[in-house]
């Protein structure tokens, strides 16, 4: 049975129950989801053929440094990094590297958590390198579609479940694969708490969203199959069948009536084919 709990009386643990927040915690969590929006934002004009990755990982400890925003991936669990930066293949967790340079035709997607305050502001999104193929153009607009959709769905009355419904049905119907062996999660004064947010699911199903809580939604998905293999430095997952993989995340907040999306673009660059196009995103 899920356990609700006022998350000012919870321990600051993961205790299994599901931690309910006040307006003010909202504003924390705006505060330091907005510092991570905003080295996102800061980042694209850097994400260029030649350059490695591990600038791309300088860049964002320097960005959080002047701001005093900390990386939380930073020794996080034996994580040496500020970021992870994950190309083509790589579905998450991909390590920056000084001797891994971008190349004109990939997908990167960078995942950035700075702790601002005690609060983690959790997202991450896709950047073309140079000009891009048509499957990795259509790629990236599905993933970014999913998040969308379930982002729609993501309201008081409705249940988790309906999250990942809203991604699978939209993901397979464009003939792409979710990829389950990865959730999104609470997160707040916690890095990763409950609930699991799977992306893939059931209507119905599921925990009831309630408002005040805080999770991350961050569907990956593959042009291939969803079947991950992880690699021997024990963090890297590639797609098994070596497809294209691409991943959208917000932090956000259930309201009274939809959800809060903490992690919005300042520049609206979220979505990087529609700033190219220059629509809003």
């Amino acid at each position: 049975m899920i356990e609700y709990v006022d998350a000012d009386k919870a321990p600051l643990k993961n205790t299994g129950q599901i931690k309910i927040y006040s307006q003010e915690d909202f504003e924390g969590m705006r505060k330091a989801s907005q510092m991570t929006a905003e080295c996102l934002d800061a980042l694209v004009p850097l994400v260029q053929p030649g350059v490695t990755t591990q600038e791309i990982d300088d860049f964002v400890f320097q960005f959080g440094k002047e701001r005093g925003g900390v990386p939380a991936t930073l020794n996080y669990r034996g994580y040496t990094k500020s970021c992870c930066t994950s190309i083509n293949r790589v579905i998450c967790h991909g390590i920056p590297d000084p001797k891994k340079k971008l190349k004109e035709g990939d997908i990167v997607n960078i995942d950035v958590t700075y702790i601002v305050d005690g609060w983690h502001g959790d997202s991450s999104r896709m950047y073309p390198v140079g000009k891009l193929k048509p499957a990795a153009k259509r790629l990236i607009e599905v993933t970014h579609e999913s998040l969308m959709r379930a982002l729609e769905v993501a309201k008081p009355g409705n249940t988790t479940g309906d999250i990942g419904h809203a991604i699978q049905e939209y993901v397979e119907s464009e003939r792409c694969s979710v990829v389950r062996d990865f959730c999104g999660h609470g997160v707040g004064k916690l890095f990763h708490d409950m609930p699991n947010i799977l992306h893939y699911g059931q209507k119905g199903a599921g925990t009831k969203l309630m408002p005040g809580m805080i999770f991350t939604i961050e569907p990956m998905v593959n042009l291939g199959r969803p079947d991950v293999k992880v690699l021997k430095d024990g963090w890297t997952a590639e797609t098994r069948d070596k497809s294209l993989s691409a991943q959208f995340e917000h932090s956000i907040g259930i309201t009274s009536s939809g959800c809060d999306i903490f992690t919005t673009s300042p520049a609206g660059l979220f979505n990087p084919l529609d700033a190219q196009t220059g629509a809003a995103a």
